[in-house]
């Protein structure tokens, strides 16, 4: 099965103090290794590709329920925590310009766990990949600056990473694992929670653009100059195609009877202009002849614009549409307090903290640390 998904969290500034942050590794580290110990290295990964567990994870280790540095730290205690020499797993990237170093970190550690050439060449495109997905291909309004890769030494592998909106006052975390994976390019995000649901949002990464992710490689490789006119009419009293679906009335029919029709300059979906600077991008990508949608992304600068202008010219000239709907669905392990979207089910709710206690209670923590970990599991039995 695939776990992954998205969460919507308010950015909130500041750090855990050293007091709790020393307690959240010890205690990441505790419940680490029962997991470990109980199911093993994949089922680790599995449990913090799913949003909802990492989520419940950074509550338990002492962390703020709703805000964005969850992420940020709770990565930070699991990187702290758990060693490839101990544990057979490694935590990469990070935030900002540590989030980078991925593929480098991921070279030295695919050697130090003995993985082949190909093993680690598909470990680096992975990174890759999903961050270009995600901050690319998904068009919500989120740019990513936090990338997190975790690394078992069998070569499985998740990632959580977060993006920030426009205005910065909420984060969005993503997820993904490896297990099963069918494609990056087919709705990968399969378990996606948020408590907002964008109007439109540009997937090229779903079941629904695939044709348009083929017509997209096609016009790349038919040589790019020929798309300018979409963007750059040369005549400015002429108009383009693309504003007339927009502002035309709905009946076609005496489109034969007429000799010439003019219509206007841009439509507002678009929302742009390609620069010449932006149009060398895409005739470097066609002076390289992409065979794959997968390829064509990983290119140097072909980036969320190009990628929207493509999708867009592919409905104008062939009439194949990508999907507009943000990738988001909802979901709750145990209801909400208020009733929504359903009663709290104490019995699975008393059940998942029961599940908790009895790791808590075989970890390695000593007696002090354990009882406060179980005290803060008890408060929500209330």
């Amino acid at each position: 099965m695939q776990r992954k998904g998205i969460a919507n969290l308010p950015m909130h500034t500041g750090h855990a103090p050293r007091w709790l942050w020393t307690r959240m590794v010890k205690l990441s580290k505790a419940i680490s290794e029962v997991i470990l110990e109980e199911y093993g290295q994949k089922e680790l990964l599995e449990r913090i590709s799913d949003p909802y567990w990492f989520q419940s994870f950074s509550c338990v280790i002492g962390f703020d329920w709703h805000s964005s540095g969850t992420t940020t730290t709770t990565c930070g205690a699991l990187r702290a925590a758990l060693t490839p020499e101990d544990h057979g797993i490694a935590v990469l990237g990070g935030k900002g310009k540590n989030s980078r170093k991925t593929p480098r970190q991921l070279e030295s550690k695919g050697e130090y766990f003995n993985l082949s050439d190909k093993n680690i060449d598909n470990l680096v495109k992975s990174s890759k990949l999903s961050a270009k997905i995600d901050n690319a291909c998904i068009q919500d309004s989120y740019t990513l600056y936090q990338h997190n890769f975790f690394l078992t030494e069998k070569g499985d592998w998740a990632v959580v990473q977060q993006g920030m909106n426009l205005d910065k006052k909420y984060a969005r975390r993503y997820h993904w694992m490896s297990d099963e994976f069918d494609s990056f390019l087919e709705d990968p995000h399969t378990g996606i929670s948020c408590d907002k649901k964008r109007k439109s949002t540009l997937n090229m990464a779903s079941k629904e653009s695939k044709e348009v992710q083929k017509i997209s490689v096609d016009l790349i490789n038919d040589n790019p100059d020929h798309l300018r006119k979409y963007f750059r009419p040369k005549d400015p009293e002429q108009t383009s195609l693309m504003d007339f679906f927009d502002n035309s009335p709905a009946d076609f029919s005496n489109f034969n009877n007429q000799e010439e029709f003019t219509m206007p300059q841009h439509h507002p979906v678009l929302e742009m202009d390609l620069s010449d600077k932006e149009f060398e991008v895409l005739k470097k990508a066609y002076e390289i002849q992409p065979e794959k949608y997968e390829e064509l992304i990983m290119l140097n600068g072909i980036g969320p614009k190009k990628i929207r202008a493509l999708a867009l010219i592919s409905d104008i000239i062939y009439g194949e549409k990508a999907s507009w709907r943000d990738p988001v669905k909802y979901s709750f392990a145990h209801g909400g307090k208020d009733g929504f979207p359903y009663p709290v089910d104490r019995e699975t709710y008393d059940h998942s903290i029961e599940t908790m206690k009895d790791a808590l209670y075989q970890s390695k923590l000593d007696d002090n640390e354990k009882l406060g970990a179980i005290k803060r599991l008890n408060k929500y039995m209330a």
